[in-house]
């Protein structure tokens, strides 16, 4: 990329404000409540934003233009399946979890489905935190994996080098400021983001239309020159494969339905029912606009350069910025596809510190479930910085493709088998606490042997997982028994 010394100018101060507003917040921190889920008191803009920064993360700047560039309109069936189930939680999900986690008090996404399922309490936090923290490691990792490539594919240094600066951002305002300063820094992520997602096409579209010597002059005009299965909503594919490309994409719909832990965490911190409200008024807006924008940047960047003309389709959406605008516009919103994976990275990571605090550590060391003590504002950020030091470890010594493997896991595993116990625990009174404990267990081990025996490759282990979750829930709360609904 040409422009390095403005780009590099750029991302310094845009960085160096959002560690600054990032401590800030933190300073604001007085209580244990406050580092974990914000006193829940957020506002339902804030919260909205900071799910939506996190849900995408360099998702709907990198992937999702890069996957619409490489494949055309194929890459509408993702998109809708991603609004879908974005809509969803927000329109009938968010609100009841919010008001779940005000009665329950609850600071963590599983205490909510120990106190939920009191039957099994104590069994579903550990089993539920374990799962989370495990493969949320890995997760984390992925993240610092990532910034260490962008920064190595914009400035050419040590991918190592990428990562370990990645960390740096991230960790010291996240350890100090935990969830707070993560919420707020992540709302600065989200507006940077739709800007971008909002103004690259608006320009794109004007550029293509007069610029000489590039593919096409009009995206329609260039999924036609690129060929057919690039203006083809199935791939040029028919019979059973076009269903299997359709079901495929739209299987992203179930991992939105509450049972992503660092989206659902947002919902359960805002304030009040009527900034729910709020909240989902914004989230379905940003949405819908965002992928209609990450859609026609891969489009436009197809008509600018053709199909053969990048390298690497993900980073569709920094070439196209850096044709569109002028370098130093250009480099504010490629540094927002950088910030948006640190959206991901810090949320995941006080999510796994919160989880591993609330859930592990307290009950193991004496402390009252649910009730805060003197010291688990200190601890919480001890358990955050060790976790963060874990997480840069492995992305250190793993073979990246063990990690992507372990995160290729996550969206079925957790997602999918996660939302049925969710869906379930708000809205079916029978299911109940052994149930709720099989389905989580049920859920991983089915997604871990469908993807290991590649299965996944034939039907999506999102849908699968989906599915065998459901079954485990239903049928696990017709024969099992209900325990007593002391705890254990």
């Amino acid at each position: 990329m040409g422009n390095k010394s403005q780009i590099l100018a750029v991302m310094i101060g845009y960085l160096s404000l959002l560690i600054l507003w990032g401590v800030y917040q933190g300073r604001k921190v007085k209580s244990d409540s406050d580092y974990k889920i914000a006193g829940r008191d957020l506002p339902g803009w804030i919260a909205a934003l900071s799910e939506r920064a996190t849900g995408e993360s360099s998702w709907a700047l990198l992937g999702l233009p890069g996957a619409a560039y490489a494949t055309g309109l194929l890459e509408v069936w993702t998109a809708i399946g991603c609004v879908a189930g974005i809509v969803t939680a927000w329109a009938a999900i968010a609100w009841r979890l919010r008001d779940e986690a005000e009665k329950y008090r609850v600071n963590s996404f599983i205490e909510y489905l120990s106190f939920k399922h009191s039957d099994l309490g104590r069994s579903i936090r550990t089993v539920g935190s374990l799962t989370i923290v495990f493969f949320f490691f890995f997760y984390v990792g992925a993240q610092f994996l990532g910034g260490g490539k962008t920064l190595h594919t914009i400035f050419g240094i040590d991918p190592r080098l990428g990562m370990l600066l990645t960390a740096l951002i991230i960790i010291p305002y996240t350890v100090y400021g935990g969830f707070r300063s993560v919420v707020y820094t992540d709302a600065v992520q989200a507006i940077v983001m739709i800007t971008a997602l909002v103004v690259g096409p608006i320009v794109g579209m004007i550029v293509i239309a007069n610029a000489p010597d590039i593919f096409a002059g009009s995206i329609s005009g260039a999924l036609a020159k690129a060929g057919g299965s690039y203006n083809s909503f199935t791939g040029a594919t028919g019979g059973f494969a076009a269903g299997v490309v359709i079901s495929g994409g739209f299987s992203w719909f179930f991992g939105y339905l509450g049972g992503q832990p660092q989206l659902s965490m947002r919902f359960m911190a805002i304030r009040d029912p009527r900034q729910a409200r709020l909240g989902r008024n914004v989230g379905i807006t940003w949405t819908v606009i965002a992928y209609i924008g990450a859609l026609m940047i891969g489009w436009i960047g197809l008509a600018l350069f053709g199909p053969k003309g990048l390298e690497d389709p993900e980073y569709v959406m920094p070439a196209v910025m850096l044709r569109i605008f002028h370098p130093a516009i250009a480099a504010v919103l490629i540094t927002g596809a950088i910030a948006a994976m640190i959206s991901t990275a810090d949320s995941l990571l006080i999510l796994s510190a919160t989880e591993l605090h609330e859930n592990i550590i307290k009950p193991l060391t004496g402390g009252s479930e649910g009730k805060a003590g003197r010291n688990d504002l200190a601890v919480s950020r001890f358990v955050t910085a060790l976790l963060a030091v874990v997480a840069l470890g492995i992305a250190y010594t793993l073979p990246n493709t063990l990690i992507y493997r372990l995160v290729g896991y996550v969206w079925a595993g957790i997602g999918s088998n996660f939302s049925v116990v969710i869906l379930l625990s708000l809205f079916w009174k029978r299911f109940h606490g052994r149930a709720a404990l099989l389905t989580i267990i049920v859920g991983m081990v089915f997604t871990i042997i469908w993807i290991a025996t590649g299965m996944d490759k034939v039907i999506t282990a999102r849908v699968m997982t989906f599915a065998a979750a459901g079954l485990t829930a239903v049928a696990g709360t017709y024969l099992l028994p209900r325990k007593s609904s002391e705890r254990t």
